[in-house]
This record gives structure tokens, C-alpha cells and sequence, in this order.
């Protein structure tokens, strides 16, 4: 119930920075995708079909506040997760690098998918010039943001567990 009641704090403190704080402060393609991280830490370091369901969720929440297609992210979220889901047996999930360079791979997969949803269920062309055009800056962005927030936790456990 703990853990359950942490990682809602976590998502909702999530949501919050990425739809109220973040768009005030910085330019569109700038902006960290931080449900992105969140979906990239369940699909390596959380299992079972919990996480395929929280993934879901997680993109469908993404949908509501985005106001773009419903369901293109949840979509999206979960074809990430369960790439993360099968990659994770044969990786060393705890490697900080290994994290950055998922969440780098994660957001250009997200985007790339969507465009590819995009372009066969959707009849505007507008849309693909501006996924296109925030695609690598928006990786770059969620990488730097997954190095330092996937550093914190490991900050603050001290010497005796590290």
C-alpha cells in the first residue's frame, strides 16, 4: 500500500509539473515528457501486468490533458512498456547510462509511433511537420532530465546501501 501510495504521489506530482509548471517556463519542443520516464522506470525495473495496466492509464491521462486523439498515447505507453518488459530480463536495468539511453530511445519511439498512428488513422497533415520537427530535442530533454532524476533516489540512500 506504500508503494502504491509513493508512486501515485509521484505520478501526480508528474502530471502536474508536465501540464501546469514546465509549459510556463519553457518552449514546446523543450519541455520533458516526464509520463515518458515514468513508463520507461516500470517497463525496466517493475513487472507484471500492474504495469502494462498503470502504462495504459498513464497514456490515457496523457490523452485527456493533451486534447490531440484519445488513445493515441495510451497506445503508445503501452507499446513501450511491453518493449521495456522484454528487453529488461537481458539488460542490467540499474546502470544509470542504460536508463538515459532508454529514455532517449523511449521518447524517439513514442514520437515515432505516434506519427505512424497519425498517418494512418488521421486525414490532417499538419501535425507530422511539428512531431518531426520536436523529435530529437524532446529525446535530448527527456535524456538529460532521466540522468539527473534517476540520480536523486540514488542520493539519497547513503553509504550504507550503495
Amino acid at each position: 500500500m506504500v508503494t502504491f501510495i509513493k508512486f501515485a504521489t509521484i505520478v501526480y506530482a508528474a502530471l502536474l509539473l508536465q501540464v501546469a509548471v514546465l509549459p510556463a517556463y519553457f518552449v514546446d519542443p523543450f519541455q520533458p515528457d516526464l509520463l515518458v520516464l515514468l513508463i520507461v522506470y516500470l517497463g525496466l525495473r517493475e513487472g507484471g501486468w500492474h504495469g502494462g495496466v498503470l502504462a495504459f492509464l498513464l497514456g490515457l491521462v496523457e490523452d485527456c490533458f493533451s486534447g490531440i486523439y484519445f488513445g493515441l498515447s495510451a497506445f503508445t505507453f503501452l507499446s513501450i512498456y511491453m518493449a521495456m518488459r522484454k528487453v529488461s530480463d537481458r539488460l542490467y536495468t540499474d546502470n544509470l547510462y542504460l536508463m538515459v539511453l532508454v529514455t532517449f530511445l523511449a521518447t524517439l519511439v513514442n514520437g515515432l509511433l505516434q506519427l505512424l498512428l497519425l498517418l494512418l488513422f488521421s486525414a490532417g497533415g499538419t501535425v507530422y511537420a511539428s512531431i518531426l520537427a520536436a523529435l530529437i530535442p524532446q529525446a535530448l530533454v527527456n535524456a538529460l532530465v532521466a540522468s539527473v532524476s534517476f540520480v536523486l533516489p540514488r542520493a539519497g540512500m547513503g553509504e550504507e546501501t550503495k
